[in-house]
Order: structure tokens, then sequence, then C-alpha cells
């Protein structure tokens, strides 16, 4: 089966670039570089078994389809929905945060 394309919304593009722009000020850039290797790692992944994401956000948010898969090495996780035609990544949020209250309709509405 051929993978679908992975495409992160404009929200989730300036969650990436965030991170981005962080990890060089504390981190270093090799630490901003790593990032975007495991991120594009992640979302070919899910590009090929967007299955495996974990549901738990979904059944907690009632919005259904929300997965999640973690960034590996990194304390970030992709939101996403598996469409037809491709995946759409609605947020790339530090696992450490409210992601309830980052996902809420009050903070990011999907549609």
């Amino acid at each position: 089966m051929k993978p679908k394309l992975v495409v992160p919304r404009e929200v989730a593009g300036k969650d990436i670039e965030d991170v981005v722009d962080y990890y060089p000020r504390g981190a270093g850039y090799q630490a901003a570089l790593n990032f975007i290797e495991f991120l594009q790692r992640a979302f070919d992944h899910i590009g090929r078994h967007p299955q495996t994401g974990s549901p738990r956000y979904a059944h907690e948010l009632n919005l259904p389809g929300l997965r999640a898969w973690p960034v590996k090495r990194y304390p970030y996780w992709i939101f996403y929905v598996e469409l037809d035609d491709h995946i759409d990544v609605w947020r790339v949020l530090n696992g450490q945060r409210d992601i309830p209250a980052w996902l809420s309709t009050e903070n990011f509405n999907p549609e």
C-alpha cells in the first residue's frame, strides 16, 4: 500500500517552527536538526501506518478519529486524523503541556 501524504495544518507548522526556534537557544542547533529528522521519521511512519497512533485524546475530547504519535527522543506528540487522501496533522505539541486544553475547541477548531 502506498503511504499517504502527511499534511500539517498551518497551526501545526507554527508548532514545528516554535520547536525548531527553541532548541538552538538551549540545546544547540544539532538538537533542532535532530528534531526535524525524528519528526520526518514520525511523519513517514504515520503515512504508512496511520492506525497505530493512540486514540486516547479522541475519546477524552470527543474528537472521533484523532490519533497521536510520539516524536522519538523528543517530548513531542503529533496529533492527526486520517482522511481518505492524506493525513491531516492538527498539532505538534509538547507532551508536558495540558494537551486537552491545547486541543479543546476554545484553543483550536479543527474545521
